[in-house]
């Protein structure tokens, strides 16, 4: 496929498969926040796009307080029968999409496992089941603390241990965190580790969602005392919208090939060290953060048919890579402080700061290159 046709398919592609495929160009990880209302919606969609985009089977998690490790784990795994159907389902075919709860969930997992050890007689077996090559974890920021471990130890080794047996993500692996945009923080170190954010508006709507709908809606006017599973077919435009290994390879070799000039790397270095220095923040411009960057900003160039990195590129880049990142301090540890500041004025500065208005701020600061 050429670049031309590959840049035509990515045109087509909603704001949440843009997240989901560069975070496959950069095998690495997002997170994806919306309201509410919205929320169950957006883990639909999202399971959806692993099938649909990408032909990858998946699993999704529904975390709460009360969530064990143990489900956590067993919510990870899928059969290994199951690598080869996302590949190879038609525009005909139906995908299971709905996500189950958290218990449903476990017990399909405990379920695998007994027939794996049914059929080999041991008490997991490892060429049985697999980590699923999408995992959503969503609201895991109200799980207890070594769930939140237990997830960076997996995006980190990309190993899962279990009581009797070690499970390997595959070489193509994502794991994307979906909650609420009201949920408290995740774990700060997990944080580290998420390449980038997204928040996606309930107002701009789940495509594959809304296509699925009106499929279903006109298969079943004339059956409507049938009772249905929530399936979703998927959209008519599918063969051209689907990527496959390949070109999410032709674009990995894209982003390598990407050209950053002294002017542009300049400009992104003066964003992370204005970010560093910025008044309203007390933390989370690591070094790793500044990678990340880095690599985001070289994977949006191909996606955009463009060879060479722009100062607009590097923006739309801070944009996702720092907003989840950043720790806004506090009135009594604001710098300006130590230099006479009031601390009344200073607290009714911080009141209106977010970390979208920081990242806004300093883009505005930095000279951006000609």
């Amino acid at each position: 496929m050429t670049s031309i046709d590959l840049a035509r398919k990515v045109d087509g592609l909603s704001d949440l498969e843009l997240a989901l495929l560069l975070s496959f160009v950069a095998n690495e990880h997002c997170l994806i926040e919306t309201e509410e209302e919205a929320l169950k919606s957006l883990g639909q969609e999202v399971l959806a796009i692993a099938s649909n985009t990408f032909s990858r089977t998946h699993a999704l998690i529904d975390c709460s307080e009360d969530t064990t490790l143990d489900e956590f784990t067993h919510g990870l795994l899928i059969e290994s029968t199951d690598v080869g159907d996302a590949q190879s389902t038609s525009n005909t075919d139906l995908i299971q999409a709905a996500p189950l709860s958290r218990s449903t969930a476990h017990h399909a997992a405990a379920s695998r496992i007994e027939r794996a050890e049914q059929k080999n007689g041991t008490k997991e077996s490892s060429q049985e089941l697999r980590i699923a090559d999408v995992v959503i974890l969503k609201n895991l920021s109200l799980a207890d603390y070594e769930i939140q471990i237990q997830a960076l130890e997996l995006i980190r080794s990309k190993r899962i241990y279990t009581n009797t047996a070690v499970y390997t993500a595959p070489k193509c692996f994502c794991v994307a965190f979906i909650q609420e945009a009201a949920n408290p923080p995740l774990n700060k170190h997990l944080i580290d580790h998420i390449f980038m954010s997204h928040y996606h508006d309930p107002e701009d709507g789940f495509a594959n969602l809304e296509a699925a709908s009106e499929l279903i809606a006109d298969d079943g006017s004339s059956s409507s005392s049938v009772v249905r599973k929530p399936v979703f077919h998927r959209p008519k435009d599918s063969v051209e919208r689907t990527f496959s290994e390949a070109d999410i390879q032709n674009l990995v070799q894209q982003a390598k090939d990407v050209t950053v000039t002294a002017e542009v790397k300049q400009y992104l270095q003066n964003i992370v060290t204005f970010l560093r220095l910025h008044r309203a923040v007390d933390g989370g411009i690591t070094p790793r953060a500044t990678k990340y960057f880095d690599t985001l900003v070289k994977c949006l160039a191909p996606l955009h048919g463009l060879e060479f990195v722009t100062p607009p590129l590097v923006d739309l880049a801070a944009r996702k890579v720092y907003p989840h990142r950043i720790v806004r301090t506090v009135p009594d540890r604001e710098r300006s402080l130590q230099y006479g500041s009031d601390l009344a004025a200073v607290t009714a500065y911080l009141e209106g700061v977010t970390p979208e208005s920081i990242v806004e701020d300093v883009l505005a600061s930095v000279e951006t290159p000609l």
